[in-house]
């Protein structure tokens, strides 16, 4: 039997596709399949459940059981690594710290499509977000579960809503927060939308929240921290978008599990400038270059945007957009240091890591943020999650 089963994936893997939701097409051996799966009905199996099983494992290539719970088992994953810090709920699912609702505390909730981890469960501790709302990978979190979320995490002092700039995620959080206002819980919203590679996407109308999010979370949750009311965390956090820009590629595109094939598609020798945490078109598609090259045609147009002007203090921010190894990482890293100090801006703060992914995509981005005094205080002060310590 398990000869057999072996013989329907390899068949599979080269005849199908699942093109969206489950829903599959055999391309060229229906007669096959159905016979195969006949035999395994003989078995144990009727032959459209073998065959539907064999697809839904052949076709994506991924450490995962069905792609329908990779969410859940994941998240049941993350509690059992981490038990004293996070309490996971699975339906509807967030994720917050353990000692949540923190008494006279602002609390800070963010959320999103699943895939691009460890954004932001993987930011849920002291000094950071007090919960966090993962939606199905690359698909915005349900309003029920953000009001959830919010009355887990909400001590009474209000909640602060981190939120990046796509459609479905800004409806969404937007209507949560007018569910959890009219239950007497005092909000505030910020927009994360600090791409400057093009005003309007796939997903969005205006720019796509990237990079930044990670240094906004990070920074108005030390403020709620030190016990900043939500009209302060809220202006901070608005200093912070105001601040912050960024810019991506990718040499590959991300595979999200349920759809099975390759988000878009790239020839061996090129790349995309500008792309979307969601592989969304970036402003142009060139044929490989330099690092040297790459990193310019990414910095170039951060520092034009705000602009950074020379004696600006910054955190330079280095992100992975999940496949892409350290190496290649800490060498962009540098050219990106060199070409600020050569233009008179002095990077002072600095991180370096997969902090906000596409799935496996092989890419980087690079986020800016203009510090000044207090901003800078705020990243320092201690945090304890699972992604980010200090």
């Amino acid at each position: 039997m398990e000869a057999t089963t072996s013989v329907i994936r390899r068949m599979v893997a080269t005849s199908a596709r699942t093109v969206s939701c489950g829903v599959v097409a055999l391309k060229r051996f229906p007669r096959e399949s159905a016979r195969i799966g006949t035999r395994l009905g003989f078995l144990r199996f009727g032959s459209a459940e073998a065959v539907a099983r064999a697809v839904e494992e052949a076709c994506v290539k991924k450490i995962i059981n069905a792609p329908a719970d990779i969410v859940v088992d994941a998240l049941r994953g993350m509690a059992a690594a981490h038990p004293e810090e996070l309490r996971v709920q699975t339906d509807p699912a967030f994720v917050a710290r353990s000692d949540a609702p923190v008494t006279d505390k602002v609390a800070v909730v963010s959320g999103g499509g699943s895939g691009h981890e460890p954004l932001h469960v993987g930011f849920v501790g002291p000094g950071m977000l007090d919960a966090a709302v993962p939606g199905p990978v690359f698909t915005s979190p349900t309003p029920d579960a953000v009001q959830a979320a919010v009355g887990k995490a909400d001590s009474g002092a209000g909640t602060l809503l981190v939120v990046k700039n796509y459609t479905g995620d800004v409806l969404n959080f937007e209507t949560a927060a007018e569910l959890v206002e009219a239950s007497g819980v005092g909000t505030r919203t910020v927009v994360v939308q600090d791409d400057v590679a093009v005003q309007d996407s796939t997903n969005t109308a205006g720019r796509r929240g990237v990079g930044g999010t990670v240094l906004l979370e990070k920074i108005v949750g030390a403020a709620a921290e030190r016990g900043d009311d939500l009209a302060t965390c809220h202006e901070i956090a608005e200093r912070v978008s105001a601040n912050v820009r960024s810019m991506g590629m990718a040499l590959t595109a991300p595979t999200v599990p349920h759809v099975g094939e390759p988000s878009f598609t790239l020839a061996d020798y090129e790349m995309e400038i500008g792309i979307g945490i969601h592989g969304e078109p970036g402003r142009e598609r060139v044929e490989l270059e330099s690092a040297d090259r790459v990193v310019r045609r990414l910095l170039d147009p951060v520092l034009e945007d705000l602009p950074f002007r020379e004696g600006d203090e910054v955190l330079l921010f280095t992100n992975s957009m999940g496949g892409t190894p350290g190496t290649e990482l800490y060498l962009a890293h540098g050219i990106a240091e060199r070409l600020l100090a050569d233009r008179g801006v002095r990077v002072t703060r600095r991180l370096v890591g997969p902090y906000i992914t596409s799935l496996e995509m092989q890419g980087m981005s690079l986020t800016l943020l203009k510090l000044d005094d207090e901003l800078r205080n705020l990243w320092d002060a201690p945090v304890r999650t699972p992604a980010l310590t200090w």
